[in-house]
């Protein structure tokens, strides 16, 4: 993309900045991969143009929960209606196949999905490593792609000999995550401004690792700077499996192991309680809300109404593609509006405030202030969806997105690269890309 180019004449700005301005007719100056200016009349000599007529704008969404690998196990037929424990212990033999090529082609083809779906930044929690596989796999496919990835080191050290679900072949000794965890953030995380990459560390669950590897990892995430991942408090089997092992529920066993604080974000978290909500709102601990899986999973839906009613920092998440089975993020934006009107009443999340999560909101939880919303000075992560198709046809409100609007992205630029463009990926060939899958795939259902 050229240096320096301008979004022209949208019909609809929605910049999502501290004012939460709405721009008729507006325009975005970008030079260097930095917003240099948002309004009306801009001009520059050097820019680029490119025509917003039609079009609404917003900042590229941020999906704060995913696990890339999956996305060579969508819809397994003997997954496809188990809770959550039983999907587990059906899809653990399949993953455990897996080796770089399957993470790495797993991790680009959803990261051109997010992309398509107006998504410029993501998390991935990995948290399983077969036969080879590395971290460093899904920091290649994300580099080839485009997209911001803070990307977490996960791990599981308790299998089913030990009283774990995982099986065996797919845990790890304890001193050998914290090892690679120490090896991927030096090697990768950039706590920069505009970083591309950055590293978290992510003990995979509660049920999967010992209280002793919890602790260690978040010692060892302060002691170099990063922020800390897990799942917490996903469902009543999860509540139970807490009581029963911990004798407490998710939410104090995280504060006693010091899983709280600005620096760390749980996904799901279904289940929390009032006494919960108030404990992350007060320690700034962040939420990544996966609705779809949630859903998918019959795990329930998380009172994020209430949690951000008392001040907890909420983003969202598609989560893994084998338990949503899309990772499409504006129609997860969508989910997560309506599951709280049906649930707490038809006024009780906008479409604004639905969106604002998917920005913001995520931006916040993965502890940025440089991007998830369009003003001077903050990166160019920018969407532009056009409201002149079939979708938005007949909408009085182009900002609302999610009541009448696409699914796909028209545009998408991500530090100011032009990632997608007329809703195709420019940055990799997506054909050879889904010839791959196709090909990983056929061996893991002939295996």
């Amino acid at each position: 993309m050229h240096r320096c180019f301008l979004i022209r004449n949208a019909d609809v700005i929605l910049t999502m900045d501290d004012g939460r301005q709405e721009i008729k007719g507006g325009d975005i100056l970008v030079r260097d991969g930095v917003i240099e200016a948002v309004g009306q009349g801009l001009y520059d000599d050097d820019a680029q143009i490119v025509d917003g007529r039609g079009c609404l704008v917003t900042p590229g969404l941020i999906n704060t929960h995913h696990h890339l690998y999956q996305t060579l196990t969508r819809a397994v037929p003997g997954a496809q209606d188990a809770l959550l424990f039983g999907w587990l212990k059906t899809l653990y033999p399949i993953w455990a196949k897996f080796g770089p090529d399957h993470m790495r082609v797993s991790a680009m083809v959803g990261l051109a999905e997010l992309a398509l779906s107006g998504c410029s930044t993501t998390s991935d929690h990995l948290y399983l490593y077969p036969n080879g596989a590395r971290l460093d796999d899904t920091i290649d496919a994300a580099k080839a792609i485009g997209l911001r990835l803070h990307a977490t080191r996960g791990g599981m050290s308790i299998g089913e000999s030990a009283g774990g679900l995982p099986p065996d072949s797919l845990v790890e000794r304890e001193e050998d995550i914290l090892n690679d965890c120490i090896r991927v953030i030096d090697a990768f995380h950039d706590p920069n401004p505009g970083a591309m990459i950055r590293v978290g560390v992510a003990p995979c669950s509660p049920f999967s690792v010992s209280r002793d590897l919890m602790r260690d990892a978040a010692i060892l995430a302060r002691d170099k700077g990063v922020m800390m991942h897990t799942h917490l408090a996903e469902n009543d089997e999860d509540i139970a499996y807490s009581l029963e092992k911990f004798g407490c529920r998710p939410g104090q066993y995280a504060e006693d192991l010091g899983w709280t604080g600005p620096d760390v974000w749980h996904a799901h978290c279904v289940k929390l309680d009032v006494s919960e909500i108030e404990l992350f709102a007060k320690t700034g601990t962040g939420v990544a809300h996966c609705p779809c899986s949630n859903c998918r999973l019959g795990s329930g839906v998380a009172p994020v109404r209430a949690m951000r009613d008392a001040g907890v920092n909420v983003g969202l998440g598609v989560d893994g593609s084998a338990s949503n089975d899309i990772g499409n993020l504006v129609a997860e934006a969508r989910m997560a509006m309506l599951l709280q009107r049906v649930t707490y009443g038809a006024d009780k999340m906008s479409p604004r405030e639905a969106l604002e999560i998917a920005t913001r909101g995520g931006a916040k939880v993965l502890g940025r202030d440089d991007i998830g919303q369009l003003a001077p000075g903050l990166r160019a992560d920018i969407a532009i969806w056009d409201m002149s198709d079939v979708e938005a046809s007949g909408s009085w409100d182009p900002a609302a997105l999610l009541l009448a609007g696409p699914m796909v992205v028209k545009h998408l630029f991500v530090e100011g690269r032009h990632v997608v463009s007329d809703s195709w990926i420019t940055t990799i060939n997506m054909e050879t890309t889904l010839a791959s899958q196709a090909r990983l795939l056929k061996g893991l259902m002939d295996g």
